[in-house]
């Protein structure tokens, strides 16, 4: 087995291992908290599976893009969040019912909103586009429900035992994550120069920020609901926009660097966006943030 073969392996075990210790750490409540609020569900989907939708086809129809730019765009605005966003949400100070009620609620709606998304952009662009229900449930269940059941499972038959292992085995997914990543994108960067200046990557923040604004502006009155949000709505599934990509692109060889690109430049400024919005808490969010939800 060489390298090539081999980095894929090492990712997607750092992926499975990083959503299982989610998992050990919730319940099945968090995992629906989304589906018995239907309120808090339609912002969240609006904000990402609507309006980005809509502004990555702003930006595809109105700049000269190179052609696997357009396609990575189309395929991140239609994708929902990563499986390592909750880790990132939560560190930022996210609610962990909220955090995983949208990871989940996004990945199942996906199976259904991905398609029909595809078609609207099919129509609108004259470009065939299309992506299976079957296929997208394979990766979701794969990368995120099958890892996190099977956290949520453990945690509520041995709670004891899911504690004592859940740091042990976050330790070994950030290794595993470091060791498949960096030779990864050492090889993307060193091959692939031209996506790291001009158009790209500047078209690449845009969409990133817009995103955070846009999940901010429909995060609702709680102010950690909204940084949650802000923060899910700029961030995408890797695996899917692939999958996407390569179902109807399959001769775009540079959509694997241009998407992993984008996870570096969404990353940057998620990071410094909410600098940009930071503002004194009203004495109503700060009680807002002491609430503790069911």
């Amino acid at each position: 087995m060489n390298l090539s073969s081999l980095i894929p392996l090492v990712l997607k075990a750092s992926i499975f291992l990083t959503v299982f210790a989610l998992g050990l750490q919730a319940t099945f409540a968090d995992a629906t908290f989304l589906f018995r609020r239907p309120g808090l569900l339609a912002r969240g989907f609006i904000s990402m599976s609507v309006m980005m939708p809509l502004f990555a086809l702003l930006l595809v129809m109105t700049f000269r893009l190179e052609p696997e730019v357009k396609i990575a765009l189309v395929a991140l605005s239609v994708s929902p969040v990563p499986p390592v966003f909750p880790k990132k949400a939560l560190k930022a100070g996210g609610e962990e019912n909220y955090t995983i009620g949208l990871l989940v609620a996004t990945v199942v709606l996906s199976i259904v909103a991905i398609p029909i998304a595809l078609e609207i952009f099919a129509r609108l662009t004259g470009v065939p586009l299309y992506l299976s229900a079957l296929s997208i449930s394979t990766i979701v269940f794969k990368t995120v429900l099958a890892p996190l059941l099977g956290g949520i499972v453990l945690c509520a038959v041995a709670p004891s035992f899911a504690n004592r292992i859940t740091k042990p085995i976050g330790i070994l997914a950030a290794v595993l994550l470091i060791l498949g990543a960096l030779p990864a994108l050492f090889v993307l960067i060193r091959n692939n120069l031209q996506f790291l200046a001009g158009v790209t990557v500047l078209c690449f923040a845009a969409f990133a920020l817009i995103g955070y604004l846009i999940g901010h502006l429909f995060g609702g009155p709680d102010p950690q609901d909204r940084s949650v949000l802000a923060m899910a709505t700029a961030s995408r599934h890797p695996a899917l926009a692939l999958a996407i990509a390569h179902a109807n692109f399959p001769q775009q060889k540079l959509v694997v660097p241009t998407v992993v690109l984008y996870l570096i430049v969404s990353g940057v400024v998620t990071a410094w966006a909410p600098k940009l919005l930071k503002t004194t808490a009203a004495p109503a969010e700060v009680q807002g943030n002491n609430k503790v939800r069911s």
